[in-house]
């Protein structure tokens, strides 16, 4: 157990290449970003609802089946009420007859579907709230920079909020690039992954602030080794629990926040390597030394050696 807590792996010897792949993936999500940008789910931008009665519960996932063989993309099927009542989002905008195509699609001779209602549906998120929960995320982005920096130090606060803006990014590329949904719960995790990633940015700065002020021998390189050695164990389990029950929503959860999962284990993927590598890598660019973390000496202080 002693040898598992004194690891002492030399993490910013492979700064370098752990550099070149964040900027390689970061390129990637921002082309990817720029040119094809998000694929938005329903609450994005708006549809068709159906709503039908079976006499029987259906499983969900054949007439999901059914739709896409039909030709239908961008839909979304979930119970309604009881096992018996499903809800069809359709993301082709509304007519008269589409409600009717879909319950002659689904229907067989054993069993008759009721079209219970079928009705334009707007979207959730609009242009407006979109513009808003953007500037609500530089203004959380600015309060991050003024806690950390009052907190810490201002490097520290410059390169956190850096590599919270890495995590966002690579997330964000990582569902424009596979072209995978982004609904609600997407951006719910996209929350949560800037809270776990920053935290486990400033428990990793924490002490690093700390081994800068207490240990006397090593330079800044040597001692945010030490730091992240020292906080791995915690960073590694913390990870690992997350880990292993979004792994569990994601097999078992079902299609309603299978998205919901896959984002949140990307992100936490993303953030644990963000904690380890890129945050220690900013503060070494950054040049961060013990006279920036040094305390101010008060006014007739004496110091270990005797002197004022």
């Amino acid at each position: 157990m002693s040898k598992l807590l004194n690891i002492n792996i030399d993490f910013m010897r492979a700064r370098r290449l752990a550099f070149a792949i964040s900027a390689a993936l970061l390129l990637i999500s921002v082309a990817s970003l720029a040119i094809q940008g998000l694929k938005l789910g329903l609450d994005f931008t708006g549809g068709t609802l159906v709503e039908l009665h079976y006499p029987q519960a259906p499983q969900l996932t054949e007439v999901r089946d059914q739709l896409e063989t039909a030709g239908y993309e961008n839909f979304v099927v979930q119970n309604y009420g009881s096992s018996q009542d499903i809800l069809v989002r359709l993301s082709q905008g509304f007519s008269p007859e589409v409600g009717e195509e879909v319950r002659s699609l689904l229907s067989s001779d054993s069993e008759a579907i009721e079209l219970r209602r079928a009705e334009f549906v707007g979207a959730q998120v609009g242009e407006e709230l979109r513009d808003q929960g953007g500037l609500g995320m530089l203004v959380a982005l600015a309060c991050v920079m003024i806690y950390v920096a009052f907190r810490f130090q201002y490097k520290f606060a410059l390169g956190s909020v850096l590599a919270l803006a890495h995590d966002v990014v690579l997330l964000m590329g990582f569902f424009s690039l596979f072209r995978i949904d982004f609904d609600l719960t997407v951006l719910a995790a996209l929350l949560a992954v800037v809270g776990y990633s920053l935290n486990d940015t400033i428990v990793v700065y924490d002490r690093i602030r700390e081994n800068f002020r207490t240990v006397r021998e090593g330079g800044p390189r040597d001692l945010i080794n030490l730091s992240i050695n020292q906080t791995l164990i915690r960073t590694t389990i913390t990870s690992l629990t997350t880990l292993l029950v979004l792994f569990s929503l994601l097999i078992f959860g079902g299609e309603m926040i299978h998205n919901f999962a896959l984002a949140l284990i990307v992100g936490v993927l993303v953030g644990t390597y963000s904690s380890i590598y890129v945050a220690g890598t900013l503060l070494l660019n950054l040049k961060i030394s013990r006279d920036d973390l040094a305390l101010p000496v008060k006014e007739g202080v004496v110091e270990e050696d005797g002197r004022p």
